[in-house]
């Protein structure tokens, strides 16, 4: 750019900042023009607080001059690239999947996440699609086909509130990133309201029957989600560097909210973490003697630390049976051991145990809140060790314990306390 004077000299370094940021996100941007892919592009930096407004110029003006001089050889005037000119509706399925896609990566989110938002994206998609063949809705998608929606998935699909706010986050990461229509005063009326719920608790007892039906990894896996009180994938994404075997500490990254903490390494299973994580060691030196042995590594830290990815810190300490490709990056990687599988594990050991209670994965974090409450830790650890924003969230522990330990005498039993009454009734 700078031999052929299509920008100074001073500001080469600035462009050619701009065109690689461009190039490498561009991949994610399937399905469209370079051009479309720059214009959204430039509204992805609109939505990065920090990014300043003329930073933002000064990538339009880049890659403006990068396409017309270097892709189409014309050059128009740098004006034709004004925010104003950044407004185009994208309403095609494949470009809606594409951008969503790239809008999804660039901000980090799970993989988890982006499946399931891709997936709301194309039911809504088709949705709107069958009401357009019914002539009911013209071209584009607006406010009022996502509130058509929304009452559609509750009134005739009758799904659960958790299901309808899903979609509804889905639909409006949709509307607010890709298509740009304000949806900020949907929140309070759109959103399913879910009343209080009181989680499904194990006593002590019950704990130690479920793992009675447990065995080698699977029981290591579940006495780390009651005794460190885990959620599914933070047990799933622990890395080997994660676990603190001097201090007893298991510690979380970007765990929900994006949020790092710590928690308790029990001292009971340090012996067995040990010997499980020597043979994830040698899985680890048989990957690597084949050419594998890299790991997914977030936040991009894969170009800040090339060879980080092959490192035994790096290693998740449950990793998945088999390699597999990662669909985002389409390299053979051993991933960490996939929700389904723990999920599985928890169910068929509850089925054996013969409790007569709805048990899930979750039910083992809700068991180590409880006890430790029980056990007289204060509310405030407990929300620390469990990860929770407020502490209205660990409160509801505490209506969990009163249920369990001070229920009050049922009129029933003081009727047959008189020997009397109950011989009577005999």
């Amino acid at each position: 750019m700078i031999s052929n004077k299509v920008v100074p000299q001073n500001k080469a370094p600035f462009s050619a900042y701009w065109v690689n940021r461009f190039l490498f996100i561009s991949k994610d941007f399937r399905g469209l023009t370079q051009e479309q892919q720059i214009e959204q592009f430039i509204q992805m930096l609109h939505g990065q607080e920090n990014i300043e407004d003329w930073q933002i110029q000064q990538a339009k003006d880049a890659l403006m001059l990068y396409h017309h001089h270097f892709i189409t050889g014309k050059a128009p005037p740098i004006s034709r690239y004004t925010s104003t000119n950044i407004t185009q509706k994208v309403t095609e399925l494949p470009q809606l999947l594409s951008l969503m896609r790239a809008n999804i990566r660039i901000k980090h989110y799970a993989y988890s996440t982006e499946r399931s938002y891709l997936d709301w994206t194309k039911r809504f998609y088709k949705y709107v699609e069958s009401l357009r063949k019914k002539n009911i809705h013209s071209t584009g998608l607006d406010v009022n086909d996502l509130r058509d929606y929304l009452s559609h998935l509750a009134l005739v699909e009758k799904v659960s509130a958790s299901t309808q706010n899903q979609a509804f986050n889905s639909l409006i990461f949709l509307f607010k990133n890709i298509i740009k229509v304000d949806v900020s005063n949907l929140g309070k009326t759109m959103r399913a309201k879910r009343g209080p719920k009181l989680p499904v608790v194990l006593t002590v007892e019950e704990i130690q029957k479920l793992f009675n039906n447990f065995s080698g990894k699977n029981l290591l896996m579940a006495q780390l989600l009651y005794g460190a009180g885990l959620r599914l994938m933070e047990l799933g994404r622990l890395r080997v560097k994660d676990i603190d075997f001097e201090t007893g500490l298991i510690f979380i990254r970007s765990a929900k909210g994006d949020k790092d903490r710590s928690t308790i390494l029990p001292e009971y299973i340090k012996n067995s973490m040990g010997l499980h994580l020597e043979g994830v060691k040698y899985t680890h030196k048989k990957d690597l003697a084949l050419g594998y042995g890299e790991v997914y590594l977030p936040n991009r830290l894969d170009h800040k630390y090339p060879n980080a990815a092959k490192d035994w810190i790096w290693q998740y300490v449950f990793p998945a049976s088999n390699l597999s490709v990662d669909p985002r990056q389409q390299k053979i990687r051993r991933h960490h051991i996939s929700g389904k599988s723990i999920q599985n594990a928890i169910k068929a050991a509850a089925k054996k145990a013969e409790i007569a209670k709805q048990i899930s994965v979750h039910t083992l974090r809700h068991s180590f809140a409880t006890h430790l409450l029980m056990d007289g830790v204060n509310i405030r650890e407990i929300q620390e060790l469990m990860g929770h924003k407020n502490l209205e969230t660990t409160m509801i522990y505490t209506h969990v314990i009163r249920d369990m330990a001070n229920a009050p005498k049922s009129p029933l039993d003081n009727l047959y306390k008189n020997t009397s009454l109950r011989n009577n009734h005999e």
